[in-house]
């Protein structure tokens, strides 16, 4: 799911002033690693925190408790072999995508913008079975925007970003390979402009 992930976060980015810029630098952090990492604030916690509340999935650390939040141990408890993928974009733009599985079920993102004193946070909703819809349509937008794409002759959406989060997942493999080292990716310099049309679900 780390493609997916990033394709989430990489849709809300891209659409900051200048649009996106290509990305500098990638380092993989897994298990023990990503929890020190956590510890130290590598990324923000407020914006960990403002994700998981977001999330329609999040797994009830104690039995019979549905809201209560869970402590960093029960996070732990929780969460089978955690990975963050953070990586640096060319404006100095830095971005944390995280895969917490056992833990959460969904898409998540979180950021600070400028100007706004809490951070700004979104599920990126799929009804995905059992428990939010009986049939995964995901195909139905896919085909409408196919379809749109030969009626118009252009994409839909800013095919650079499929180009740029595939590079994406292909650092974060090897920097896992290379015991979590930061790997560089000037390879990367992938810079676009967003649609101004919002890519929302359209079927």
């Amino acid at each position: 799911y780390g493609f997916h992930g990033l394709e989430a976060l990489q849709c809300m980015v891209e659409r900051r002033k200048g649009g996106e810029t290509g990305v500098k630098w990638l380092r993989a952090y897994r298990d023990d690693a990503f929890w020190q990492a956590h510890a130290e604030g590598v990324w923000s916690r407020e914006l960990f925190e403002a994700c998981l509340c977001r999330s329609h999935t999040l797994t009830p650390a104690r039995p019979g408790f549905n809201n209560p939040f869970p402590t960093i141990d029960e996070l732990k408890h929780l969460v089978e072999s955690p990975v963050a993928y953070q990586y640096e974009h060319a404006d100095g733009l830095l971005s944390t995508m995280m895969l917490m599985n056992g833990l959460v079920q969904d898409f998540n993102f979180a950021a600070r913008l400028t100007g706004r004193d809490e951070p700004l946070s979104t599920q990126m909703y799929l009804p995905m079975p059992p428990a939010r819809t009986t049939l995964a349509n995901f195909f139905s937008p896919l085909t409408n925007n196919i379809e749109q794409m030969f009626l118009t002759g252009k994409a839909t959406y800013p095919v650079e970003r499929t180009l740029l989060t595939s590079g994406l997942v292909i650092a974060g493999v090897d920097s896992l390979q290379q015991d979590q080292i930061q790997v560089e990716t000037p390879h990367l310099n992938v810079a676009y402009q967003a649609t101004e049309e919002s890519t929302f679900w359209r079927t």
